[in-house]
């Protein structure tokens, strides 16, 4: 169910307050408009019905409170036209037809250097940023030392699923690797699903579904897991012997398709053997 009723004339003073702010922000010149003669800043009305292909006079209506709940395409096309970010697109969604956007999958192939400081503040806790579709593109020294060299691996080679379906160095490390390989493919699922990215695993899953008999028939069971933002880890470390973790995975910003995922150690003296092998 949605929270935005037809008529409801507070989420349409909302969403038209929200539309003339947007509105206002942007710069006529940028977009080929003359800046001359202008008493206010920013678009006009106008500009942006041209820019989202709309009514001028409905666009008016809109940004008056009086336009009614407009079409998921509609806002999709001032979205645009207003240069909107992620965050502010949903916000327009949720003012406008009160439930956020479908989701739209970003590929993202490497982070910035404020989540880079991030993942190496951690340090000696192992933490790795991936995308929707199990991708590794960041982590930090703890997390090559203790998980998996990733910078010894080629871009397209640093993959979840990958490592732990055809690396035997993932079988070693677990004490119940079917048990751990199921979780991890119940999670994929939710999350490629959750981030709109179907068609984009596809080579991938075809990929392992040929090269590993357990991920096809673990695929075709059509598990999935519910909420994993924390756990217990436990893991055969091939020089630091066992270890104990605590797992928790975050979304990076807001957005579906980053997760970071911290191995904090459980004990103290699990810190400690970690700590030594950094040094």
């Amino acid at each position: 169910m949605t929270n935005r009723i037809n008529g409801d004339s507070a989420a349409e003073n909302q969403l038209g307050t929200y539309l003339r702010d947007r509105r206002t922000k942007l710069d006529p010149a940028a977009f080929g408009f003359s800046a001359e003669r202008r008493r206010t800043r920013g678009l006009r009305r106008e500009e942006v019905a041209q820019r989202a292909n709309i009514s001028p006079t409905w666009y008016t209506c809109l940004e008056q409170g009086r336009g009614g709940a407009p079409s998921a395409d509609v806002l999709d096309r001032l979205s645009r036209a207003l240069m909107l970010t992620d965050v502010e697109r949903e916000h327009l969604f949720l003012l406008g037809l009160g439930h956020p956007p479908e989701v739209r999958y970003h590929r993202n192939d490497g982070v910035t250097p404020r989540l880079q400081r991030v993942l190496d503040a951690l340090d000696p806790s192992p933490a790795l940023i991936r995308t929707a579709t199990w991708d590794v593109v960041a982590w930090n020294r703890a997390a090559s030392v203790m998980l998996m060299d990733y910078g010894s691996l080629p871009p397209e080679q640093r993959n979840i699923l990958r490592f732990i379906f055809l690396d035997p160095r993932a079988r070693a490390a677990q004490y119940d690797w079917e048990s751990v390989a199921r979780f991890a493919l119940g999670t994929f699922r939710v999350d490629t699903a959750r981030a709109g990215a179907a068609v984009e695993v596809e080579p991938l899953v075809d990929e392992l579904c040929r090269l590993s008999p357990e991920f096809k028939r673990m695929w075709r069971d059509n598990d999935v897991q519910g909420p994993h933002g924390e756990a217990v880890k436990h893991i055969r470390h091939a020089v630091a012997g066992p270890l104990a973790f605590e797992y928790s995975a975050f979304s990076v910003d807001g957005r579906t398709d980053l997760t970071m995922v911290v191995y904090n150690p459980a004990t103290a003296e699990d810190a400690e053997r970690i700590t030594s092998l950094l040094l």
